[in-house]
């Protein structure tokens, strides 16, 4: 007898992690398994913030937190969305959370109810799909491909609008394409949304800084609307602080309300030390990351170069965050060594036992023709990496 409910039985396992669970349990038992798999920067957190997290514990701020995080956070919060978004959101506005995950899972809570559809442009990120149908709502993929560089047109957003649509979320830049939107494409999916007034977006921002492209525009900043945006961010990426756990939003005061009632029935605020850290990181100034995003840059362009010379892959070229997100389709229904490749999760596996490569299966960001790779490791590994795949397929 089972005695689990519906609710987790019914809930996929995070295929981002569950690679990455395997590829530590095969180098536990002695495998030269280099990990593409997980989206986390090979980088330190900056010293300046080690050093202003020491601070907060020499300074005991050891108590509970404010659910919605401390005023001073969110004083930072609002400075560094008018300095590097042209956003002009009160601490009223803000709510801090436990990572960019559970900002979004509230806003799934409570925003979404049973039967509302909310459109998810394709590929979007792992946890996107299941955390909507968690809230009861219903996903509404709309697929894109490596020829329209992972991103939507305005006519495809008008077509998976119905009037059971609620919202639409998307990132930019993409986990798992890189793909950034640039402030032309976003006026023209706003201008359909003029039309639509009862639909809200979810904007996750979370790679802002790790952005090739020049320029970066949050939608909300784009006339019109910033009173039915939610702006997700967090310092997880661009500041190397994955394990800290502190992510934010920006939104119009009634649903940081609700999201504050809900934050405080689950998590209460979040790690008080973290958040104290997190001060420093927000108000320093961008270009103090701009030796990591130089690396990531270089990195890039490396993989890029590499994957161009294995035949059968297609593939963009991502302006940002740290993945590429090659087509791999040409390969389905082919036998490689005796392994016949029917899909991506096929040769995602193949990979993992034939070369030795973790990555991550397209399907799992509901892109089936494709694989994730993230290069966010050295630029050793990722050589060593991209022959060992070009020998698996040769």
């Amino acid at each position: 007898m089972n005695p689990l409910s519906d609710r987790i039985n019914n809930l996929s396992t995070s295929q981002t992690l569950a690679m990455a669970a395997l590829a530590r349990e095969l180098k536990a038992q002695g495998k030269d398994i280099i990990s593409l798999s997980l989206g986390e920067p090979d980088f330190n957190t900056p010293d300046f913030i080690k050093e202003a997290a020491k601070k907060a514990i020499d300074e005991n701020y050891s108590t509970y937190s404010p659910v919605d995080g401390y005023l001073e956070l969110k004083e930072a919060i609002c400075r560094k969305f008018k300095r590097d978004n042209n956003l002009d959101y009160k601490p009223g506005n803000i709510v801090v959370s436990t990572g960019a995950k559970q900002s979004l899972f509230n806003i799934a809570q409570v925003m979404i109810n049973e039967g509302d559809e909310v459109i998810l442009p394709a590929p979007y990120w792992v946890s996107n799909y299941e955390i909507i149908r968690m809230a009861g709502g219903i996903p509404v993929e709309v697929p894109t491909s490596v020829d329209s560089d992972f991103k939507i047109t305005p006519e495809q957003l008008e077509k998976a609008i119905t009037p059971k649509t609620k919202m639409i979320w998307y990132s930019s830049p993409c986990n798992p394409s890189g793909s950034v939107y640039n402030r032309e494409e976003l006026t023209a999916l706003s201008k359909v949304l003029e039309n639509h007034p009862q639909i809200y977006v979810v904007s996750d921002e979370i790679y802002e800084h790790i952005n090739f492209s020049g320029t970066f525009c949050s939608i909300a900043s784009i006339p019109g609307m910033f009173d039915r945006t939610i702006t997700v961010n967090g310092v997880a990426k661009a500041f190397a602080m994955t394990g800290w756990r502190i992510g934010y939003i920006g939104v119009p005061e009634i649903i940081a309300k609700a999201c504050t009632k809900m934050q405080g029935q689950v998590t209460s605020g979040a790690n008080s030390i973290a958040q104290r850290a997190t001060i420093t990181a927000v108000d320093a100034d961008p270009s103090v990351l701009k030796d990591m995003v130089k690396a990531f840059h270089s990195r890039r362009d490396l993989v890029v170069g590499l994957i161009r010379q294995i035949p059968g892959l297609k593939l963009n070229v991502p302006e940002g965050a740290f993945y590429v997100f090659p087509d791999v389709s040409s390969f389905f229904g082919k036998t490689l060594k005796g392994t016949k490749i029917n899909n991506a999760d096929d040769f995602s596996m193949y990979l993992l036992s034939e070369a030795n490569v973790a990555t991550v299966t397209g399907d799992a960001f509901g892109n089936p023709d494709c694989i994730r790779i993230s290069y966010a490791t050295s630029e050793e590994l990722l050589t060593e990496a991209m022959k060992r795949i070009k020998d698996a397929l040769a």
